[in-house]
Protein backbone atom coordinates (compact mmCIF):
# COMPACT_ATOMS: atom_id res chain seq x y z
CA UNK A 1 0.00 0.00 0.00
CA UNK A 2 1.07 3.62 -0.52
CA UNK A 3 -0.34 7.09 0.12
CA UNK A 4 -1.84 9.04 -2.76
CA UNK A 5 -3.92 12.20 -3.18
CA UNK A 6 -7.36 11.54 -4.65
CA UNK A 7 -10.76 13.22 -5.00
CA UNK A 8 -14.19 11.73 -5.74
CA UNK A 9 -15.97 14.76 -7.20
CA UNK A 10 -15.25 18.18 -8.57
CA UNK A 11 -15.02 20.81 -5.88
CA UNK A 12 -12.92 23.12 -3.77
CA UNK A 13 -9.70 22.18 -2.00
CA UNK A 14 -11.59 20.30 0.71
CA UNK A 15 -12.47 17.46 -1.70
CA UNK A 16 -8.79 16.41 -1.68
CA UNK A 17 -8.03 13.35 0.43
CA UNK A 18 -4.82 11.45 1.15
CA UNK A 19 -5.59 7.74 0.97
CA UNK A 20 -3.82 4.44 1.37
CA UNK A 21 -4.12 2.76 -2.03
CA UNK A 22 -2.66 -0.41 -3.54
CA UNK A 23 0.90 0.16 -4.72
CA UNK A 24 0.96 0.46 -8.54
CA UNK A 25 3.07 -1.85 -10.69
CA UNK A 26 4.92 -0.86 -13.86
CA UNK A 27 3.99 -2.39 -17.20
CA UNK A 28 5.87 -2.61 -20.48
CA UNK A 29 8.02 0.49 -21.04
CA UNK A 30 7.33 1.81 -17.55
CA UNK A 31 9.11 2.18 -14.22
CA UNK A 32 7.88 2.60 -10.67
CA UNK A 33 9.23 5.74 -8.97
CA UNK A 34 9.25 6.44 -5.25
CA UNK A 35 8.48 10.14 -5.23
CA UNK A 36 10.77 12.43 -3.25
CA UNK A 37 9.14 15.69 -4.42
CA UNK A 38 6.18 16.70 -6.58
CA UNK A 39 5.29 20.26 -7.56
CA UNK A 40 1.75 21.61 -7.53
CA UNK A 41 0.32 23.85 -10.23
CA UNK A 42 -2.65 26.18 -10.78
CA UNK A 43 -3.86 24.01 -13.67
CA UNK A 44 -4.42 21.14 -11.25
CA UNK A 45 -6.62 23.40 -9.17
CA UNK A 46 -8.68 24.26 -12.26
CA UNK A 47 -9.06 20.58 -13.18
CA UNK A 48 -10.21 19.70 -9.65
CA UNK A 49 -12.77 22.51 -9.72
CA UNK A 50 -14.16 21.14 -12.99
CA UNK A 51 -13.31 24.36 -14.82
CA UNK A 52 -11.47 22.39 -17.52
CA UNK A 53 -13.96 19.52 -17.78
CA UNK A 54 -14.45 19.97 -21.53
CA UNK A 55 -10.71 19.77 -22.17
CA UNK A 56 -9.52 17.48 -19.35
CA UNK A 57 -12.47 15.52 -17.92
CA UNK A 58 -11.79 13.63 -14.70
CA UNK A 59 -12.84 10.06 -13.95
CA UNK A 60 -13.38 9.34 -10.27
CA UNK A 61 -11.67 8.65 -8.03
CA UNK A 62 -9.13 10.95 -9.66
CA UNK A 63 -5.52 11.34 -8.72
CA UNK A 64 -3.58 14.54 -9.13
CA UNK A 65 -0.21 15.89 -10.21
CA UNK A 66 2.26 15.80 -13.11
CA UNK A 67 5.68 16.94 -11.80
CA UNK A 68 7.94 14.54 -9.92
CA UNK A 69 11.43 13.68 -8.83
CA UNK A 70 12.40 10.46 -7.11
CA UNK A 71 14.17 7.11 -7.18
CA UNK A 72 13.32 4.19 -9.42
CA UNK A 73 12.01 1.34 -7.30
CA UNK A 74 11.02 -1.19 -9.97
CA UNK A 75 11.63 -1.50 -13.71
CA UNK A 76 9.01 -2.96 -16.04
CA UNK A 77 9.62 -5.09 -19.13
CA UNK A 78 11.42 -3.59 -22.14
CA UNK A 79 13.10 -0.73 -20.27
CA UNK A 80 16.82 -0.87 -21.10
CA UNK A 81 17.53 2.74 -20.11
CA UNK A 82 16.86 2.72 -16.35
CA UNK A 83 17.81 0.65 -13.32
CA UNK A 84 16.54 0.31 -9.78
CA UNK A 85 18.00 3.10 -7.65
CA UNK A 86 18.44 5.63 -10.46
CA UNK A 87 17.54 9.17 -9.41
CA UNK A 88 15.23 10.85 -11.91
CA UNK A 89 13.20 13.94 -12.76
CA UNK A 90 10.10 13.60 -14.88
CA UNK A 91 6.37 13.75 -15.31
CA UNK A 92 3.20 11.75 -15.82
CA UNK A 93 0.10 12.48 -17.90
CA UNK A 94 -2.07 10.33 -15.64
CA UNK A 95 -2.65 12.81 -12.79
CA UNK A 96 -0.82 10.64 -10.33
CA UNK A 97 2.42 12.24 -9.11
CA UNK A 98 0.99 13.49 -5.80
CA UNK A 99 1.70 10.13 -4.23
CA UNK A 100 4.40 8.07 -2.60
CA UNK A 101 4.67 5.73 -5.60
CA UNK A 102 3.87 6.45 -9.25
CA UNK A 103 4.21 4.52 -12.50
CA UNK A 104 6.02 6.61 -15.13
CA UNK A 105 6.70 5.94 -18.83
CA UNK A 106 10.46 5.45 -19.18
CA UNK A 107 10.65 8.14 -21.87
CA UNK A 108 9.21 10.72 -19.47
CA UNK A 109 12.28 10.69 -17.25
CA UNK A 110 15.69 12.36 -17.24
CA UNK A 111 18.59 11.75 -14.94
CA UNK A 112 18.81 13.89 -11.80
CA UNK A 113 22.19 15.46 -11.11
CA UNK A 114 22.81 15.16 -7.34
CA UNK A 115 23.43 18.91 -7.11
CA UNK A 116 19.78 19.55 -8.04
CA UNK A 117 17.74 19.54 -4.80
CA UNK A 118 14.82 17.11 -4.77
CA UNK A 119 12.27 19.88 -4.35
CA UNK A 120 13.69 21.77 -7.34
CA UNK A 121 13.66 18.68 -9.56
CA UNK A 122 10.14 17.87 -8.47
CA UNK A 123 8.97 21.36 -9.39
CA UNK A 124 10.65 21.65 -12.76
CA UNK A 125 8.57 19.99 -15.47
CA UNK A 126 5.30 21.94 -15.75
CA UNK A 127 6.67 25.40 -14.94
CA UNK A 128 9.90 24.89 -16.85
CA UNK A 129 8.39 23.56 -20.06
CA UNK A 130 5.63 26.17 -19.96
CA UNK A 131 8.17 28.98 -19.60
CA UNK A 132 10.31 27.46 -22.36
CA UNK A 133 7.36 27.30 -24.76
CA UNK A 134 6.25 30.86 -24.00
CA UNK A 135 9.71 32.32 -24.59
CA UNK A 136 9.99 30.38 -27.84
CA UNK A 137 6.50 31.44 -28.94
CA UNK A 138 7.20 35.17 -28.67
CA UNK A 139 10.58 34.81 -30.38
CA UNK A 140 12.54 36.52 -27.62
CA UNK A 141 16.05 37.39 -28.73
CA UNK A 142 18.81 39.99 -28.78
CA UNK A 143 17.52 43.53 -29.23
CA UNK A 144 14.03 42.67 -27.94
CA UNK A 145 12.33 44.11 -24.90
CA UNK A 146 10.06 41.48 -23.38
CA UNK A 147 7.53 42.02 -20.59
CA UNK A 148 6.59 39.08 -18.36
CA UNK A 149 3.44 39.38 -16.25
CA UNK A 150 3.50 37.37 -13.04
CA UNK A 151 7.28 37.52 -13.16
CA UNK A 152 7.87 36.04 -9.71
CA UNK A 153 5.44 33.13 -9.99
CA UNK A 154 6.23 29.53 -10.78
CA UNK A 155 6.25 30.00 -14.56
CA UNK A 156 7.13 33.68 -14.65
CA UNK A 157 10.26 33.33 -12.52
CA UNK A 158 11.64 30.87 -15.09
CA UNK A 159 10.36 32.74 -18.15
CA UNK A 160 12.23 35.92 -17.18
CA UNK A 161 15.47 33.97 -16.86
CA UNK A 162 15.01 32.08 -20.13
CA UNK A 163 14.18 35.31 -21.97
CA UNK A 164 17.34 36.89 -20.55
CA UNK A 165 19.35 33.84 -21.68
CA UNK A 166 17.91 34.38 -25.16
CA UNK A 167 19.46 37.86 -25.13
CA UNK A 168 16.38 40.00 -24.51
CA UNK A 169 15.95 42.93 -22.16
CA UNK A 170 13.29 41.75 -19.72
CA UNK A 171 10.76 43.73 -17.69
CA UNK A 172 9.09 41.71 -14.95
CA UNK A 173 5.72 42.73 -13.52
CA UNK A 174 5.67 41.79 -9.85
CA UNK A 175 5.14 43.21 -6.39
CA UNK A 176 7.91 45.48 -5.12
CA UNK A 177 8.95 42.81 -2.61
CA UNK A 178 10.18 40.74 -5.58
CA UNK A 179 12.07 43.49 -7.38
CA UNK A 180 15.40 42.77 -5.70
CA UNK A 181 15.14 39.10 -6.74
CA UNK A 182 14.35 40.18 -10.30
CA UNK A 183 17.27 42.62 -10.34
CA UNK A 184 19.60 39.85 -9.15
CA UNK A 185 18.56 37.93 -12.28
CA UNK A 186 19.09 40.84 -14.65
CA UNK A 187 15.39 41.76 -14.89
CA UNK A 188 13.83 45.21 -14.56
CA UNK A 189 11.13 45.03 -11.91
CA UNK A 190 7.94 47.04 -12.48
CA UNK A 191 5.04 47.08 -10.04
CA UNK A 192 1.66 45.88 -11.30
CA UNK A 193 -1.64 47.65 -10.62
CA UNK A 194 -3.01 51.06 -11.56
CA UNK A 195 -0.65 52.96 -13.86
CA UNK A 196 1.27 49.86 -14.94
CA UNK A 197 1.17 50.83 -18.64
CA UNK A 198 2.85 54.15 -17.90
CA UNK A 199 5.46 52.46 -15.73
CA UNK A 200 6.24 49.96 -18.50
CA UNK A 201 6.60 52.76 -21.05
CA UNK A 202 8.96 54.59 -18.70
CA UNK A 203 11.05 51.43 -18.28
CA UNK A 204 11.02 50.73 -22.02
CA UNK A 205 11.25 54.06 -23.84
CA UNK A 206 12.00 52.25 -27.09
CA UNK A 207 8.79 50.25 -26.83
CA UNK A 208 7.89 46.66 -26.02
CA UNK A 209 8.51 43.93 -28.61
CA UNK A 210 6.99 40.88 -26.91
CA UNK A 211 4.79 40.05 -23.93
CA UNK A 212 4.36 36.85 -21.90
CA UNK A 213 1.27 36.63 -19.68
CA UNK A 214 1.45 34.04 -16.89
CA UNK A 215 -1.21 35.65 -14.69
CA UNK A 216 -4.32 36.59 -16.71
CA UNK A 217 -6.56 39.39 -15.43
CA UNK A 218 -6.33 41.73 -18.43
CA UNK A 219 -2.67 41.44 -19.36
CA UNK A 220 -3.39 40.40 -22.95
CA UNK A 221 -5.25 43.67 -23.50
CA UNK A 222 -2.43 45.54 -21.78
CA UNK A 223 0.09 43.97 -24.17
CA UNK A 224 -1.92 44.93 -27.23
CA UNK A 225 -2.44 48.42 -25.84
CA UNK A 226 1.34 48.74 -25.62
CA UNK A 227 1.51 48.06 -29.34
CA UNK A 228 2.82 44.49 -29.21
CA UNK A 229 1.89 42.45 -32.29
CA UNK A 230 -0.54 39.59 -31.62
CA UNK A 231 1.96 36.98 -32.80
CA UNK A 232 4.43 38.17 -30.17
CA UNK A 233 2.01 37.95 -27.24
CA UNK A 234 1.67 34.61 -25.46
CA UNK A 235 -0.69 33.84 -22.59
CA UNK A 236 -0.46 30.56 -20.71
CA UNK A 237 -3.66 31.21 -18.77
CA UNK A 238 -6.14 33.64 -20.34
CA UNK A 239 -7.56 31.49 -23.12
CA UNK A 240 -10.73 33.57 -23.41
CA UNK A 241 -8.68 36.68 -24.19
CA UNK A 242 -6.60 34.68 -26.67
CA UNK A 243 -9.73 33.48 -28.48
CA UNK A 244 -10.98 37.05 -28.65
CA UNK A 245 -7.74 38.66 -29.81
CA UNK A 246 -5.78 35.96 -31.66
CA UNK A 247 -2.67 36.03 -29.47
CA UNK A 248 -0.65 32.88 -28.89
CA UNK A 249 -1.35 30.27 -26.20
CA UNK A 250 1.83 28.18 -26.29
CA UNK A 251 2.53 26.46 -22.99
CA UNK A 252 3.41 23.14 -21.42
CA UNK A 253 2.01 21.02 -24.26
CA UNK A 254 4.31 22.63 -26.82
CA UNK A 255 7.49 21.80 -24.88
CA UNK A 256 6.50 18.63 -23.01
CA UNK A 257 9.51 16.62 -24.15
CA UNK A 258 12.24 14.86 -22.25
CA UNK A 259 14.96 16.69 -24.17
CA UNK A 260 13.56 20.06 -23.06
CA UNK A 261 13.32 18.88 -19.45
CA UNK A 262 16.88 17.54 -19.64
CA UNK A 263 18.17 20.87 -20.95
CA UNK A 264 16.41 22.72 -18.13
CA UNK A 265 17.73 20.30 -15.51
CA UNK A 266 21.27 20.75 -16.83
CA UNK A 267 20.91 24.54 -16.59
CA UNK A 268 19.81 24.14 -12.98
CA UNK A 269 22.74 21.85 -12.21
CA UNK A 270 25.16 24.34 -13.77
CA UNK A 271 23.76 27.19 -11.66
CA UNK A 272 22.42 28.93 -14.77
CA UNK A 273 18.69 28.60 -13.95
CA UNK A 274 17.29 29.41 -10.53
CA UNK A 275 14.08 27.58 -9.58
CA UNK A 276 12.78 29.38 -6.47
CA UNK A 277 10.83 27.18 -4.08
CA UNK A 278 8.45 29.22 -1.94
CA UNK A 279 7.37 26.44 0.40
CA UNK A 280 7.29 22.68 0.89
CA UNK A 281 4.55 20.61 2.50
CA UNK A 282 4.26 16.93 3.42
CA UNK A 283 1.83 15.01 1.24
CA UNK A 284 -0.64 14.82 4.11
CA UNK A 285 -0.93 18.63 4.06
CA UNK A 286 -1.87 18.86 0.38
CA UNK A 287 -4.90 21.03 1.19
CA UNK A 288 -2.72 23.60 2.96
CA UNK A 289 -0.31 23.58 0.03
CA UNK A 290 -3.09 24.43 -2.43
CA UNK A 291 -4.53 27.11 -0.17
CA UNK A 292 -1.16 28.85 -0.21
CA UNK A 293 -0.83 28.38 -3.98
CA UNK A 294 -4.21 29.95 -4.69
CA UNK A 295 -3.26 33.14 -2.85
CA UNK A 296 -1.14 33.77 -5.99
CA UNK A 297 1.50 35.63 -3.98
CA UNK A 298 4.32 33.13 -3.79
CA UNK A 299 7.74 33.52 -5.38
CA UNK A 300 8.35 30.40 -7.39
CA UNK A 301 6.97 26.94 -6.67
CA UNK A 302 5.17 25.09 -3.88
CA UNK A 303 6.21 21.46 -3.57
CA UNK A 304 4.87 18.34 -1.86
CA UNK A 305 7.38 16.05 -0.16
CA UNK A 306 5.86 12.55 0.08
Amino acid sequence: MALAVQFDEYGDIDVLEVRDVPAPRPGRGEVLVRVEAAGINPGENAIRLGALHELFPASFPSGQGSDLAGRIEEVGPEVPTWSVGDEVIGWVDTRASHAELVVVPAEHLVRRDPVVPWEVGGALFVAGTTAHAAVEAVGAGPGDTVVVAGAAGGVGSLAVQLARRAGATVIGLASESNHDWLADHGVIGVAYGDGVAERIRAAAPGGVDAFIDTFGDGYVDLALGLGVATDRVDTVIDFAAAARTGVRTAGNAESARAEVLDDLAKLVAAGELDVPVAATFPLTEVRAAYRQLMLRRTRGKIVLLP
